[in-house]
């Protein structure tokens, strides 16, 4: 947080100021927001709330009525308290200065009261990257699912990638494998075995990342199968993931390279790293090297 160029707060600002993201589990645990911080404060009260959603320009809260008589004393101004974790570091707090615009009973508790807050300015860069990274993410999952990052030295190094050299469980039991392009829905991985045994068979993929360490389990099936260099022992398979299995965390790993390196990536004129879905099998390993890893 708090590490993009001003110029990327301000492009993610103009194209999602609108669009507003809702705190799920999985959007709770990629931000880090941290809800038992979340508060209101109005009149120099402060109130415990849950937020539901925020976009750039507002929010959608619950917190208790008895705010109620303060927000008329106040004309409705209040300011709304964030709080995220920060790896290795403090929590990171702010306030956003608001207006209730609407509320309305939370079902049939009389006692809580479902607040539509406006902000009154620009918030802070700092949620401007945390919600725009999740909702930029999401847009370029969704308009660029097919494009993959051939795994190479150097982009094993921008990934933050462990290793190329990863495990695959078929059926539980793990088979080492040479990792050679990654997207957000699906994987190309080189292995041997034999393709009418392998081709619809559910996996696992194992993909483990760096700064900081994160490693994902990634379900889905082998969608395709083609040989390598002609040997019928070694495969070069797709692994087409299951969208609803998919990690976020892992989605947004794949999104930060795509959209930092994509300046990076046109000047790599011989074997551009992010290109339309293909393979080329005659760019595998070895045998040898496979049947090493298996060890």
């Amino acid at each position: 947080m708090g590490v993009l160029p001003s110029q990327k707060v301000a492009a993610l600002y103009e194209q999602f100021k609108t669009i507003d993201l809702s705190f799920n589990k999985a959007i709770i645990e990629v931000t880090g927001i941290i809800m038992q911080q979340i508060s209101i404060k109005c009149g120099g009260d402060s109130f415990p709330c849950v937020i539901y959603s925020s976009s750039f320009q507002g929010a959608r809260i619950a917190t208790t009525a008895k705010i109620l008589p303060r927000l008329q004393e106040n004309n409705n101004a209040v300011n709304l308290k964030f709080c995220f974790k920060k790896p290795d570091a403090n929590p990171l707090t702010f306030f956003v200065s608001a207006r209730s615009i609407g509320y309305a009973p939370y079902g049939n508790q009389n006692d809580m009261s479902i607040f539509n807050l406006q902000f009154t300015q620009q918030p802070p860069d700092d949620l401007i990257e945390i919600i725009g990274r999740v909702l930029e993410t999401t847009a370029n999952a969704s308009a660029r699912s097919n494009e993959h990052i051939t795994i190479t030295e150097n982009t094993q190094r921008r990934l933050n990638l462990s290793s190329k050299d990863i495990s695959v469980f078929i059926q539980g039991v793990p088979r080492r494998c040479i990792l050679r392009a990654l997207s957000f829905s699906s994987a190309k991985i080189v292995m041997m075995g034999i393709s009418k045994f392998l081709v619809k068979k559910e996996v696992v993929l194992k993909v483990e990342f760096m700064e900081p360490t994160e490693g994902f389990l990634i379900k889905g099936i082998f969608s395709s199968a083609e040989a390598v260099n002609g040997r019928k022992d070694l495969l070069a398979l797709t692994v087409q993931f299951d969208e609803a299995e998919i990690p976020f965390a892992y989605k947004m790993r794949i999104n930060d390279y795509i959209t930092m390196n994509r300046a990076g990536d046109r000047t790599e004129q011989a074997n551009p790293v992010v290109q339309k879905s293909s393979f080329n099998a005659q760019q595998s390993p070895s045998t040898a090297q496979i049947t090493a890893s298996q060890g």
